[in-house]
C-alpha cells in the first residue's frame, strides 16, 4: 500500500486556471453574442450572470481615471455582491465597436476580484473578440492611446 500525499497547488497554479478559465468565458461569451458587440448586446451581457458574475453598470467619465487609463472596475459597496461600476473614459462613450473590448478587459475585475490580472484580462478580452491575445493587447493599448490629452 502506498501512502499519498496531499495535493500542493501552488499561486501559479492558481493563476493558469484562472487564464484557462476566462479563456473559456470569453470563447462561450462570443459563442452566444457573435462577432460584434454593439451597445445594446454589451449591456444584455452586463446583465447575463454567465459572464458577468456581480451586478455591474457602466460610468462614462473622466474624472475618476489616472492619466492615460482607459477605465477601471470598482466595487458599489462593501462587498462585491454590492456589484460594480465599470468607468470608462467618455472618449469612448460613442464608439461602440470599441467599447466593448475595454469592457471585456475590465470584467475581469468583477469576475475574479483582486486575484484578477492583465492575464486573465487578456485571456477573456481576446477570446470574447475572437483575437488573439497579442492583437488584443495591442488594440487595447492604440484605444488607450487614443484618449485626448
Amino acid at each position: 500500500m502506498t501512502e499519498h500525499s496531499p495535493l500542493k497547488l501552488t499561486l501559479e497554479d492558481g493563476r493558469r486556471a484562472a487564464g484557462a478559465h476566462a479563456l473559456e468565458r470569453g470563447h462561450q461569451l462570443k459563442l452566444k453574442y457573435g462577432n460584434f458587440v454593439d451597445r445594446e448586446t454589451l449591456d444584455r451581457i452586463l446583465l447575463d450572470r454567465d459572464f458577468v458574475r456581480h451586478p455591474t453598470r457602466l460610468k462614462f467619465s473622466r474624472d475618476n481615471l489616472e492619466p492615460g487609463m482607459f477605465g477601471h472596475a470598482e466595487r458599489s459597496g462593501d462587498k462585491a455582491s454590492d456589484g460594480y461600476i465599470i468607468y470608462v473614459h467618455e472618449h469612448f462613450e460613442d464608439r461602440p465597436g470599441d467599447l466593448a473590448a475595454l469592457v471585456f478587459y475590465l470584467l475581469v475585475t468583477v469576475n475574479y476580484g483582486d486575484f484578477a490580472t492583465y492575464n486573465e484580462a487578456e485571456e477573456f478580452g481576446s477570446s470574447a473578440m475572437g483575437m488573439g491575445k497579442e492583437e488584443y493587447y495591442n488594440y487595447i493599448c492604440r484605444l488607450a492611446d487614443s484618449i485626448p490629452d
